[in-house]
């Protein structure tokens, strides 16, 4: 498209050789550029303003842009979108870059993270501490001072760690549960 147009006298012609469909695409195009000498500039779709390179400019800010300092080798899409944000264009930056992806030795030594390689995701649980609590509660063992069981209880956000002996296993077990209610509150979950 810009091949038809030749700068003459600080105005832009269209060559008498255009068709009509291409001249009033042009014309509809040429909205979105200005020209502030020695430049040429374009109003991007997200209304920044980008300093437009051609030829070899442009291959040198895609290769420092792809391999750069700043660069890291990423794919083609991300590469292009540093250029943008660099405050370049050109009409063809995107099959440039897949060019240069496709042809970087590195990148393809590399490979590409399939969804079969990535860890799967698990929600996180949120609690508040002494709102879950775990419970073990063993015996019988031989006596010690009357008591053959044992009652240990762990949170398991704070990991804190509360234990009892206890004499019997039946119902005066749930005293224990009530004075470790009083002291922290009652637990979301047992």
């Amino acid at each position: 498209m810009f091949a038809d147009i030749v700068k003459s006298c600080g105005n832009f012609v269209i060559k008498k050789d255009v068709n009509p469909s291409r001249k009033r695409k042009f014309f509809k195009d040429v909205k979105h550029y200005f020209w502030e000498d020695p430049f040429l500039f374009k109003i991007c779709a997200d209304q920044v303003i980008r300093r437009c390179v051609f030829g070899k400019e442009a291959h040198d800010i895609l290769m420092a842009c792809h391999d750069g300092p700043t660069g890291g080798h990423h794919g083609a899409n991300y590469t292009a979108r540093k250029v943008f944000d660099s405050g370049f264009f050109w009409p063809t930056i995107y099959k440039d870059a897949h060019e240069l992806v496709k042809n970087c030795n590195s990148c393809q030594r590399q490979g590409k993270i399939s969804q079969r390689d990535e860890m799967p995701q698990n929600s996180i649980q949120v609690c508040e501490i002494f709102d879950v609590w775990g419970i073990d509660f063993m015996g019988p063992f031989p006596s010690s001072k009357g008591n053959k069981y044992i009652l240990v209880a762990v949170d398991y956000l704070s990991k804190w760690v509360g234990n009892d002996s206890i004499p019997h296993n039946d119902a005066r077990l749930c005293q224990i549960f009530e004075s470790s209610f009083a002291r922290f509150g009652t637990p979301g979950a047992l």
